[in-house]
């Protein structure tokens, strides 16, 4: 290969560290998947957030704290995938969901796939935490392990399902109104610090009361707003302390992974 002018040629051979998946060569893949690196698949969704959040709110989340998790950890971050099942918000404009068997077969496979070429060690990190979606995962995650329990390989397969709110609610009473959710003060703030430039205006402030377990065909009529909690008292700060809170638990995951 020629050597481009105007570039000295260590420039164009200094190596650097890669952290996307799909941006390694097949040697590449082959001699990392040797060394047991572990692989996040960050999934998001196409959903409303209020007329104050973008519709990749769900999606910007997991793969920015994919990102600087790989960044501390060496690990890799799997190409995203932007679509989940969001059955309460449907209705809304801009929500685009995928059947539940539909998020499962794709995530089952591509767990399939990973381990097919070497990678043992997988954690998929959702931005969606719908009940129905994080499901889904699980399902498909714990199909995935079926399928390796009677096999012997040199290193069995370990996988890690998990919502990056797993880790952000905890911080509702100390530091959040614990009826915080969708679109509010938390999510809010975590877009501020990552995309500021994507927060359309100031949210609205919503706290609707939803039916406990009344299983209902249009629930997003008990937030017409798309909003749970209180988005105008968001900030860059606030999000920038939830974000390195969940980062720093999705590292202890990916260290555990290591084992």
């Amino acid at each position: 290969m020629k050597t481009p002018k105007n570039k000295p040629r260590d420039l164009i051979s200094k190596k650097t560290e890669r952290v996307w998946f799909d941006e390694l060569s097949m040697k590449e893949v082959e001699k990392v998947a040797k060394v047991g690196k572990v692989v996040i698949i960050p999934v998001g969704s196409v959903e409303e957030h209020g007329d104050h959040l973008p519709l990749c709110t769900d999606s910007l989340q997991p793969e920015h704290v994919a990102l600087e998790v790989a960044k501390k950890t060496k690990c890799l971050v799997a190409p995203p995938l932007r679509y989940g099942v969001c059955d309460s918000t449907r209705n809304f404009p801009g929500t685009i969901s995928i059947g539940f068997e539909s998020l499962y077969k794709v995530i089952r496979d591509i767990l399939k796939e990973f381990i097919r070429n070497g990678f043992t060690r997988i954690l998929v990190l959702s931005g969606h935490a719908d009940q129905a979606h994080m499901a889904a995962l699980r399902l498909a995650a714990q199909e995935v392990m079926r399928l390796h329990r009677q096999e012997n390989p040199p290193r069995k397969p370990r996988i890690m399902v998990c919502s990056g709110y797993d880790f952000a609610y905890e911080l509702k009473g100390k530091y959040f109104d614990e009826k915080d959710g969708h679109a509010g003060t938390i999510e809010t703030s975590r877009i501020m610090a990552i995309r500021s430039d994507l927060v359309k205006r100031e949210g609205k402030k919503s706290f609707p009361k939803l039916p406990r377990f009344e299983i209902v065909a249009d629930p997003e009529r008990y937030f017409p707003s798309g909003v749970i909690g209180d988005p105008s008292m968001a900030s860059v700060k606030k999000g920038r302390m939830i974000n390195r809170y969940v980062t720093k638990e999705v590292i202890k995951l990916v260290e555990e992974l290591k084992c």
